[in-house]
């Protein structure tokens, strides 16, 4: 039973499938859970995943996305943890067990519908189209990747990760189950992101800014 069950990692952030996302690891609860992560990966047996779930504003949600360490980066003598995990599969929580210090879920993963996984070619080339523009106007940020390759699988999940989105937009984007309109609902974000970040950047260069244009919507 306990292997049926994922540990929840609460967190003010929004994992999304492919995402990578590094983590310090200094609560007792939490340096438990991540090493008995790290035990099962070793033995290839057991839950050798977590869960990220948006905590925000005393509320947990119940749909997240499951992470893997992909590195240990590194470790402290008090047991602290630099780790670099990547985001996999999507997840809704149906029940919560608190039988360990840290919360555990008994979950439903969940992919795009049948059919539903790949954009049309359109949709696809207009959102690289704003994501090289959006990356452009932020200087080409080594998180934002060069090259996105075929197949487009998941490309709405792998362009708005590193984007400075509203975390419930993240968050929706987790439940949608068809790429095409996921991938249209990030493009639409991307489209009201740049002319602000535009205006920005030319009123830092009027004011003889380093024309780092982050902002957060």
């Amino acid at each position: 039973m306990d292997d049926l069950l994922l540990p929840l990692f609460p967190l003010e952030c929004v994992l999304l499938p492919e995402e990578l996302l590094p983590l310090h690891i200094f609560e007792e609860r939490y340096k438990q859970m991540i090493r008995a992560c790290l035990e099962a990966q070793e033995r290839s047996s057991g839950q050798q995943q977590f869960g990220v779930v948006l905590a925000k504003e005393g509320e947990i949600n119940t749909v997240g996305c499951s992470a893997r360490v992909v590195k240990v980066v590194r470790k402290y003598e008090d047991g602290r943890m630099d780790i670099l995990t990547r985001g996999t599969r999507r997840f809704e929580v149906f029940l919560t067990n608190e039988e360990e210090p840290y919360l555990r879920g008994g979950v439903e993963f969940f992919d795009d519908d049948d059919g539903a996984d790949l954009p049309n070619e359109t949709d696809a080339e207009r959102a690289l189209e704003l994501f090289t523009q959006i990356r452009n106007l932020l200087g080409n940020p080594t998180e934002f990747p060069a090259d996105l390759p075929r197949p487009y699988k998941h490309l709405s999940f792998r362009i708005a990760a590193p984007l400075p989105l509203d975390l419930d937009f993240k968050q929706q984007l987790l439940s949608v189950r068809n790429e095409t309109e996921r991938l249209r609902d990030v493009a639409r974000a991307i489209q009201q992101l740049v002319p602000r970040l535009t205006a920005l950047r030319r009123a830092q260069q009027k004011a003889g800014g380093n024309g780092d244009a982050r902002v957060k919507s």
